[in-house]
């Protein structure tokens, strides 16, 4: 049987990106890229394309393919990207899963089966089963992406068990979107270590870094970076507690815009870019008069780029 594989090449923040769109609604190859490089250079490990954040199912097998393409032609390195690729379709899956592994991609990032609701445990193995089964290929490394609230499907401890049994050497990690602590921290107690285990939710990074995760892909992250590394990688410190507060400050107002487009009306505002509030059906931009409520309560939160 192979060897579980060690995931400490995926520790460090990876930020679950935005996807910056041109005036037709098309993936704005050169923004993506400086976001990404912006992100990188303020220390992040890593990057996330295409995620819940990212927008990634609104966009095609094609279009994700190409954007990964003039991220690497920007000189965005492969060995930083961790892609997701989640679909609907198995064949789509298949795709992009060939194509992350044929650019040299770190691994790839995804959720069960979604659209179709009340699946079963055995329908979620058989999917993830068909995928690395297909692939067939030794480099392929797979996190898990559990966030039932948007799939309607969970991911039990049960499907990791099977599949981390039956491919040690494949499955490296959780990342688990469920925002609920108890969940998280029992993914945690079941497999980490062997696996890296994530949360989605930004104020339990602290509790899961004490248990020994050492990573997250954040959207947060795409507005405050450091402010999330931190969260992680020195949640015992000094100014910890401090850290935790504002991230909770932040969470408070946030997320009743939509926190998509919240983040691309922040990306507007901390870049002087309009364009960055553009998203693609059936998300809806905010308006000028919200637009201005959250740069009113941004400007009082004060983002610090030296320091966030």
């Amino acid at each position: 049987m192979p060897m579980t594989q060690d995931a400490s090449f995926l520790q460090g923040i990876w930020p679950a990106l935005l996807t910056p769109l041109d005036a037709a609604l098309d993936i704005d190859h050169a923004a993506f890229a400086a976001h990404t490089k912006s992100l990188l250079t303020a220390g992040c490990a890593g990057a996330t394309p295409f995620g819940t954040t990212g927008e990634g199912p609104s966009f095609s097998v094609d279009e994700r393919r190409a954007a990964l393409d003039a991220l690497l032609h920007a000189g965005v390195p492969a060995s930083q990207l961790l892609v997701s690729t989640s679909c609907a379709a198995l064949p789509d899956v298949l795709a992009l899963t060939r194509h992350a592994l044929q650019v040299g991609a770190a691994s790839c990032l995804l959720m069960p089966p979604f659209f179709l609701k009340g699946v079963p445990d055995a329908g979620v193995l058989d999917f993830y089963r068909r995928v690395i089964d297909r692939i067939a290929d030794e480099k392929l490394r797979l996190v898990l992406y559990h966030i039932p609230q948007v799939s309607g499907v969970a991911l039990t401890p049960s499907v990791v068990s099977a599949l981390l049994g039956q491919y040690p050497g494949t499955i490296v990690g959780i990342k688990d979107s469920g925002c609920e602590r108890a969940a998280s921290l029992r993914f945690a107690e079941a497999f980490m270590p062997p696996l890296q285990v994530w949360v989605g939710h930004e104020p339990d990074l602290q509790v899961l870094a004490a248990r020994g995760s050492r990573g997250a892909v954040s959207g947060v992250a795409n507005i405050m970076p450091r402010l999330v590394q931190r969260l992680v990688m020195q949640h015992a410190a000094p100014g910890a507690a401090a850290d935790l507060q504002r991230m909770r400050a932040l969470l408070d107002f946030l997320p009743g815009y939509g926190l998509t487009a919240a983040f691309k009306a922040v990306m507007a505002m901390l870049t002087g870019q309009p364009g960055w509030r553009r998203v693609r059906a059936p998300l809806v931009a905010l308006d000028d008069a919200a637009c201005t409520k959250l740069e009113a309560q941004m400007r009082a939160y004060a983002i610090d780029p030296l320091r966030d």
